[in-house]
């Protein structure tokens, strides 16, 4: 078992899985927080009324939804950030061994 757990901390395994955990639990809530609070305060200052996923223009005949690309962006920032900032407060950060 000693084995087992040394090879999991050496690869990394450890930062790995708190990742996904918690990219996972916080995701719905962050993506709650950019649909419901952030893109339609970005679409009040785009003039979008829609929300800022709705913000688009027509180019060529092709309808260019750079409001959604945005919001996808927000979106991988907040979350990025919360699971950086959460890690490290938690100290999480340590658990792998170093090489």
């Amino acid at each position: 078992m000693k084995d087992f757990l040394n090879f999991i901390r050496e690869q990394g395994a450890v930062g790995l899985a708190v990742g996904f955990i918690l990219g996972g639990a916080v995701s719905d809530l962050v993506k709650s927080l950019i649909d419901n609070i952030i893109n339609p305060i970005l679409g009040i200052l785009l003039n979008q009324a829609q929300g800022l996923t709705g913000a688009s223009f027509v180019l060529l005949g092709a309808n260019i939804k750079y409001g959604a690309l945005i919001s996808t962006m927000v979106n991988f920032i907040v979350i990025a950030a919360v699971v950086y900032f959460g890690v490290k407060k938690m100290g999480l950060d340590k658990l792998d061994k170093k090489k």
